[in-house]
C-alpha cells in the first residue's frame, strides 16, 4: 500500500526495526493529534511495539484543537470512515511485517478501539480508555480491556455499570480518576491510576499480541 493513498500518520519502531514484531495502532483523542499520543507512541516503541496514530481529522483539514472543538470534528466523523482510516493503518503495520495487532486510544479513540475489536477488522488486543461505549456495545473478537475513570464527567456512572454488566472483569474503573487521566502534563493526570494502566496495557499487549 502506498502511503501517499493513505490517512497521515505517526510513526514509530524499536530499535531492529518493525518485521517481526507485533504492531499496535494509537487512536486520538477527540481533540485531535497531541504531543502525549506521541508520547504513547514512542513509549509503546521502546517496548518493542512498531506503532502507528492516524490523524482521523485530516478529511476536515488536520489536527486542530481549536478547530476541532469549535467545528465539533468528533461528531461529524463518521464511524465508517474512521474505521476505514484505522484498517489502513492495520495493513500498513503487517506491510511492515507486524506478526499481530494491537489497538489502543483514548477518549474518542477508546470509543474506536472498541469498534475495532468489534467491528471485525483484524486486531488481536483491544485496549480501549474512557470511550463512551455504552451506546456501541458489541461482542469483541479479540481479548480487550476497558478503563475508566470513576469520576469521569463525560461519562456517567450508569454509562460505566452497563460497559461493566456487558464485559465484567475486563473493566477496570479507577476511583478518583477524571476523564483524560492517562494525560500526562495535564490537571486531569492521575498519578496512580496512570501508572497501573499502563502496567496492566503493557501486561495485556504482552500476553495477546507476543
Amino acid at each position: 500500500m502506498s502511503d501517499e493513498t493513505m490517512v497521515p500518520y505517526f510513526w514509530a519502531e524499536p530499535a531492529g526495526g518493525p518485521s517481526g514484531r507485533p504492531g499496535i495502532v494509537v487512536v486520538m483523542e477527540g481533540g485531535g493529534m497531541s504531543q502525549q499520543l506521541l508520547r504513547v507512541c514512542e513509549r509503546l516503541a521502546a517496548e518493542g511495539y512498531t506503532t502507528i496514530a492516524p490523524d482521523l481529522f485530516a478529511r476536515f483539514g488536520g489536527s486542530d484543537n481549536e478547530a476541532a472543538m469549535r467545528d465539533g470534528h468528533y461528531g461529524k466523523l463518521r464511524h465508517a470512515d474512521g474505521l476505514a482510516d484505522l484498517a489502513q493503518c492495520i495493513a500498513r503495520l503487517r506491510a511492515a511485517g507486524a506478526t499481530s495487532v494491537g489497538i489502543t486510544g483514548f477518549c474518542m479513540g477508546g470509543l474506536y478501539s472498541y469498534l475495532a475489536a468489534t467491528r471485525g477488522l483484524d486486531v488481536q488486543a483491544a485496549v480501549p480508555f474512557y470511550g463512551r461505549l455504552a451506546d456501541v456495545l458489541g461482542d469483541p473478537a479479540c481479548p480487550a480491556l476497558i478503563f475508566f475513570g470513576g469520576d469521569d464527567p463525560y461519562i456517567p456512572p450508569a454509562d460505566i455499570e452497563t460497559v461493566r454488566a456487558r464485559h465484567g472483569d475486563d473493566v477496570v474503573v479507577y476511583d478518583g480518576a477524571d476523564h483524560g487521566f492517562m494525560r500526562d502534563g495535564s490537571p486531569s493526570y492521575h498519578p496512580t491510576a496512570a501508572p497501573d494502566a499502563w502496567t496492566r496495557t503493557l501486561a495485556f499487549f504482552g500476553e495477546h499480541l507476543t
